[in-house]
């Protein structure tokens, strides 16, 4: 570890260290919750649930907001970009992060973000390589369409999607069901 590395991991620790002090809590996104308790100790709350990366166009953020709020109330950790990054955080490396230790990834698909050329392709191409990685039967892409429109012939091919149309409650539902029957999988398997 280099010099500066270790200035910023030191400055990172006192300012964890004078918030608990103060009695309040420090949450480390994808890590957990530190906090005093009430003999001056800091008790650790590990995170535990599934994390879900939302990719989405800008303009199908209000779509996007809806499933982090559904999402987070069924229980889930959701993660995107205008609710999770911090002022001055270096955003591509994060959002890069969150891809790639998120349980599961849904792409929301619009007429506005199939043709988009940007980030949300980006973060869309990266979360095919990480797919790649995993067993075929393994849910990780769940592909999610906003609204007719066309899936990508590559997406297509290789993952089923959901519509949230016209019946957005049905469609969530159904992603709902595919995400709890891999953790059953993987509870099966004996992974977290």
């Amino acid at each position: 570890m280099s010099a500066a590395e270790r200035t910023s991991s030191d400055e990172i620790a006192r300012i964890v260290l004078k918030c608990l002090e103060k009695g309040g809590e420090v949450e480390i996104d994808g890590l957990g919750l530190f906090r005093p308790d009430e003999h001056g100790s800091v008790v650790f709350v590990p995170q535990l649930r599934p994390k879900i990366f939302l990719a989405y166009a800008v303009e199908d953020r209000s779509a996007a907001e809806r499933l982090f709020d559904a999402f987070l109330e069924s229980g889930f950790d959701p993660w995107m970009d205008s609710r999770k990054l911090l002022p001055g955080q270096n955003w591509p490396r994060a959002i890069e992060q969150a891809i790639s230790v998120s349980d599961f990834f849904v792409a929301c698909f619009s007429s506005r973000s199939i043709p988009k050329r940007g980030h949300f392709q980006c973060e869309l191409r990266y979360a095919l390589d990480c797919a790649s990685r995993l067993p075929l039967d393994e849910v990780y892409l769940i592909p999610v369409r906003t609204e007719e429109c066309s899936v990508p012939v590559r997406v297509q091919r290789e993952f089923q999607y959901v519509d949230l149309f016209p019946d957005w409650e049905k469609g969530f539902r159904r992603i709902l069901a595919a995400i709890r029957q891999q953790l059953r999988a993987r509870s099966r398997r004996g992974e977290n």
